[in-house]
């Protein structure tokens, strides 16, 4: 039996109209490419949303059409999430830090209509446009007086797109697993593969997150979204921030550790997202200057682990730290790690085992571990397995992929993430690796992620990653590569006597390798490829 309830389907645009009914006043600052800061409310960007809307009908846009964007963190890039999915578009964020030959494959793979790009990419696109569609309309994200000088035909002026368009408009309605949003991987093997979200759940997603999180996800909160609009929809931030009322701090491109702390001191933000390497960059600040920015009280953490370290010299200061993990495959949002309030009691050492975790998951979604043959691991926290996802945020499929989308389900549908994990009885998740970066010495697993959050713990350690290289007789083994910090050199001896205290003796490192940079990803995880070019490769 059918119960008899409406049916509407879900909308994105519905989050922005809320959000300018309950909380017009809810601020969005964002640091500007034209060098100044600009600051509207929800109220006024639900208005400049819709004459964006209608100013996409206007150049042709139609339902299904993949708009891209190729910009920082901003307010008119926030604009483009609701004006281009509203009109049932796809909002097709790129990665300004991928190579040329991703950024080419990525365009052209999604077929995009139109790109939106900030004054500091225009340089990029002038050097790709040979190799990108054809019909491909160019937009510059500025007003007239600002618009560059540029090699490229035709190129548009965002502001001019809303110039003369009514800021009102009756949203259309569609089937709520209508396309939204598509975001591609990295693709550190093979081609970059996208995953293509829905209305429907990005919406659930934002709900999980509001729930999840709630007293960061809340008004009158200020929230510094450092992890980048263009990585996965900034973890769901431009969504969960509206529906709960929370303000918006768009930093721009500037994310060194001091343009950070003048950002949040000057805005007083109480919450700010992002990657390990950016906050091991305030950290540095925050310790120069002897103390946090105004306001300032709690970190969400993800993208990579978080070294114990870097938890710790936070939570010391009074900062709560969230611990969380996901995937662009998941919308991303999988676990968090905000302790409840029996465990917030522990003392520091217990404290830091758990939030070290990646924490509990969120609404909506289900986690399995399975051996190596399928079967079902137990959720005991001494067990470890291959972990795999389900729920209505999660993906189904790659993007025009069908190849690479039967390989990562199971027979019953769901996810594989790639990452080993152990799931204990309270529902925390503990990744102990990624299944490529495991090391098998001797017949045993190595765990890297075990070995550099220890050697993360040196003062003198700006960051590290170990890698497996071949050995005749053990098949692999681990090596350290270490970036030191400026003012400070260790040892390679240190390191060993530090990790030998922890770890079993044939876990040790063969060798230490220091480096004046450890090369980055496209998101900022230590390329761990790159690393196993340059010295696996060369070992074999």
């Amino acid at each position: 039996m059918k119960g008899l309830m409406m049916h509407r389907p879900l909308k994105i645009a519905d989050l922005i109209t809320f959000a300018a009914e309950n909380y017009p006043s809810g601020e969005i600052v964002s640091v500007r490419t034209e060098g100044d800061i600009h600051r509207t409310t929800y109220l006024e960007t639900s208005k400049r949303v819709a004459r964006l809307a209608h100013g996409l009908r206007r150049l042709g846009v139609k339902e299904g059409d993949r708009i891209a964007t190729l910009a920082w963190n901003g307010y008119r890039h926030f604009e483009l999430y609701y004006g281009v999915s509203g009109i049932g578009a796809v909002c097709h964020t790129i990665n300004p830090r991928l190579s040329a030959e991703q950024m080419i494959y990525i365009v052209n793979h999604a077929d995009d209509r139109l790109l939106f790009v900030d004054l500091t990419f225009v340089p990029i696109i002038e050097k790709l446009r040979e190799q990108l569609p054809q019909g491909l309309r160019i937009v510059v994200l500025t007003d007239r007086a600002h618009m560059p000088e540029t090699t490229l035909d035709g190129v548009l002026c965002y502001e001019e797109i809303l110039d003369g368009e009514t800021d009102s408009i009756d949203w259309p309605d569609f089937p709520e697993d209508q396309a939204a949003g598509l975001c591609y991987t990295s693709g550190t093997t093979g081609h970059p593969k996208g995953t293509l979200y829905t209305h429907r759940s990005t919406v659930l997603h934002a709900f999980n997150m509001c729930v999840t999180i709630p007293k960061t996800l809340c008004e009158g909160t200020r929230i510094l979204p450092v992890v980048p609009l263009f990585h996965v929809n900034a973890w769901g931030l431009p969504y969960g921030a509206p529906l709960s009322g929370a303000g918006l701090i768009f930093p721009g491109g500037a994310l060194d550790g001091k343009s950070v702390f003048d950002l949040m001191d000057r805005e007083k933000v109480f919450s700010a997202w992002g990657v390990p390497t950016v906050w091991l960059g305030l950290m540095n600040e925050i310790n120069q200057r002897g103390r946090l920015p105004e306001g300032f009280g709690d970190i969400v953490v993800g993208g990579s682990a978080a070294p114990r370290s870097l938890i710790e010299a936070f939570e010391t200061k009074g900062i709560n730290v969230c611990h969380a993990w996901g995937m662009t495959e998941m919308s991303p949002l999988g676990t968090q790690c905000n302790l409840p309030p029996q465990l917030q009691q522990l003392p520091l050492e217990e404290r830091l085992d758990r939030k070290q975790s990646q924490g509990r998951r969120v609404f909506g979604v289900d986690m399995k571990i399975v051996d190596d043959a399928g079967n079902r691991l137990p959720h005991d926290g001494k067990v470890s397995g291959h972990l795999y996802v389900r729920g209505n945020t999660v993906t189904s499929g790659y993007f025009e992929n069908p190849e690479a989308s039967k390989e990562v389900f199971d027979a019953e549908g769901w996810f594989c993430t790639g990452d080993v994990a152990a799931i204990d009885a309270d529902g925390f998740l503990k990744i102990t690796d990624r299944s490529k970066d495991l090391i098998k010495s001797g017949g045993e697993w190595i765990s890297s992620l075990d070995l550099e959050n220890i050697v993360m713990s040196h003062p003198g350690v700006a960051g590290c990653a170990v890698i497996a290289v071949p050995d005749p007789k053990w098949d692999e083994r681990p090596l350290l590569i270490v970036q030191a910090r400026d003012d400070a050199q260790p040892r390679k001896q240190e390191l060993i006597d530090l990790l030998a205290v922890r770890v079993a003796k044939w876990q040790l490192p063969d060798d230490v390798v220091f480096v004046e940079a450890l090369p980055l990803t496209a998101t900022g995880k230590v390329s761990k490829l790159t690393l196993r070019k340059t010295y696996a490769e060369d070992m074999e």
